[in-house]
């Protein structure tokens, strides 16, 4: 795209919450507002990460400007230190976020590399065609900002994660008079949240769940835990006040935490928090005087609350009078292991606490009468809805329409918008995959064969089979077969040796001089066979041919692995 022109392009957050990656183009020249990551699900064992598939920008990487970051949450920031080798373009974060950013380079040994641009939020960016004015705007973490994008074919308003709340505790009020501003002298587009579209009213404020976590806190003869997001900056800050308040240490548990509050600490925030204590201090509290924030609050299996619930956890062990305090919403589709989590914690006699108990929990994201405000401010001409699941965006369009929106758009990832002149529409439909992060940080397609392995690996079982041959291909000694997650124990054994018999007779019946691959596959097919006339699995096979050297040849020995 060589025109003047004003592109939107999604290639990740929408049709989904999370793992944010929005483009904007003019002038040839592409822009990208986030970059993010979202949790894996249960359809990719050994997977806790997905982030967006960049081989459309890597393939224009001549013609990336960079990458500007609206805030520091995972979801926005997480993948730029996974990526960032594909399109090596200069990176914009305001101090809180470069903060936290700069972990994430160091740990990928990118620190020399990546150009690191720490701006004033009141700074105005030129880059490219695109002239960038910040907004700055409450959410759960310090200097979240909307964005003002202005080009020659018109002007977007970036709304970024955000709500009204006027005492949010950490970081300013959302700065509605800019927005106000902003809107009188017109926007053409409005790209904006969808979280929380299915809301009625306003979000709540951070005060309140202040005030509700100390009160639970308050006269508990045990330890209590908390667990939320770690970079909830507002809840750590909230957490802090409560175990203040109760006469309570309070004790971080989890890496992530840590991270988020010593860039919280270098950004200026939390000046007036005492330190908190490492798990490591825990043992020597009285159980009365702890208050404990905990990673893990979407029951991820790695997380220190789950690791905690199964009583796995190096530093800490819960006893019965001990409450768990979940000061989270439930992401959707983490429901399952939620449940199994609250379930195992109440299960070893502890309360535990949701927020559908106490309001222990307020959203970043805005409701529909923070919508309706949002509009009133803009009256742009374009909604496209972002940063939600289709139905989200269909609610939050038709939302918009209602508000006086002229032209609404509901797009999914990968569709090329043109927003103006003449727009929205969309022009084209690129490709915009997923990447799962996998063992060491490495990225595979969320398709590659070795995860649809592992999902097959993990219904069906795995069969292994070593046969030895000699060089005219007559079986060397009886061949053996092991099963792994095909049945129990028992009927393991019993279905191994009559997959070995059904090798054996494979073997007699090979004809003369037939190479190893068929003589694997044969083996392979007998073993399946064997399996799924018995419980009808189709285990994942592997099978060893061994070529035994024959002794007037000295013929090498051989091994083929099907």
């Amino acid at each position: 795209m060589t025109d003047d022109s004003l592109y939107f392009l999604p290639l990740g957050g929408a049709g989904e919450i999370g793992m944010n990656l929005n483009v904007y183009g003019s002038g040839g020249r592409w822009l990208i507002v986030d970059c993010g990551m979202t949790f894996a699900d249960e359809s990719l064992p050994g997977v806790d990460l997905v982030v967006p598939d960049p081989t459309w920008l890597a393939e224009r990487a001549d013609r990336l400007l960079g990458i500007v970051v609206t805030h520091a949450h995972e979801d926005h920031l997480g993948a730029i230190h996974l990526l960032w080798p594909k399109l090596r373009c200069p990176v914009w974060a305001t101090p809180f976020a470069a903060n936290v950013l700069r972990a994430k380079l160091a740990e990928a040994d990118l620190t020399a590399e990546v150009p690191l641009h720490v701006h004033d939020p009141a700074e105005v960016l030129q880059i490219g065609p695109f002239r960038i004015s910040m907004i700055g705007v409450t959410h759960s973490i310090p200097e979240a900002q909307a964005l003002k994008l202005e080009t020659p074919a018109g002007t977007v308003l970036h709304t970024g994660d955000w709500k009204l709340d006027d005492t949010p505790l950490v970081g300013p009020v959302t700065d509605q008079a800019a927005l106000a501003r902003a809107g009188d002298q017109g926007v053409l587009a409005l790209i904006g949240d969808s979280t929380n579209i299915f809301r009625a009213g306003e979000s709540g404020s951070e005060s309140a769940v202040r005030e509700v976590l100390t009160d639970l806190a308050r006269d508990r003869p045990g330890r209590v835990v908390v667990t939320s997001f770690a970079s909830n900056v507002a809840r750590l800050s909230s957490v802090a006040f409560a175990a203040a308040e109760t006469g309570r240490h309070l004790v971080l548990v989890g890496r992530s935490l840590w991270r988020y509050y010593e860039a919280a600490r270098q950004a200026g925030y939390l000046a007036d928090m005492t330190p908190p204590l490492t798990d490591r201090d825990v043992g020597h509290l009285p159980p009365d005087k702890v208050m404990a924030l905990c990673t893990g609050c979407q029951g991820e299996p790695r997380g220190a609350m789950a690791r905690i619930a199964a009583r796995d956890h190096p530093a800490i062990t819960l006893d019965p009078p001990d409450v768990v305090i979940f000061s989270s919403k439930i992401i959707p589709g983490n429901e399952r292991a939620l449940g199994r989590l609250h379930n195992a914690l109440s299960a070893a006699g502890h309360e535990v606490i949701t927020e559908k108990d106490h309001a222990v929990h307020v959203s970043g994201h805005p409701a529909r009468d923070e919508l309706a405000r949002m509009y009133r401010w803009i009256r742009p001409r374009i909604a496209v809805p972002v940063h939600g699941e289709a139905r989200h965006l269909i609610a939050h369009a038709r939302f918009a329409e209602a508000q006086g929106v002229k032209r609404t758009l509901v797009v999914s990832n990968g569709d090329l918008v043109r927003l103006g002149p003449d727009g929205p529409a969309v022009v084209e439909t690129v490709f915009a995959g997923r990447l799962a992060v996998d063992a060491g940080g490495s990225l595979l397609p969320t398709g590659d064969p070795a995860l649809t392995t592992r999902r097959r690996m993990a219904y069906n079982g795995v069969a292994s089979v070593s046969l030895a041959i000699d060089a005219a291909g007559r079986p060397v000694g009886r061949p053996r077969v092991s099963l792994v997650g095909v049945a129990g124990a028992a009927t393991e054994v019993r279905l191994a040796a009559e997959a070995a018999a059904a090798v054996e007779v494979v073997l007699a019946d090979a004809k003369p001089g037939q190479g190893d691959d068929e003589i694997a596959e044969a083996a392979r097919r007998a073993v399946r066979r064997t399996v799924r006339l018995a419980n009808g699995r189709r285990p994942v096979t592997a099978v060893h041919v061994l070529r035994v050297p024959v002794a007037e040849t000295g013929a090498p020995l051989k091994e083929e692995v099907i």
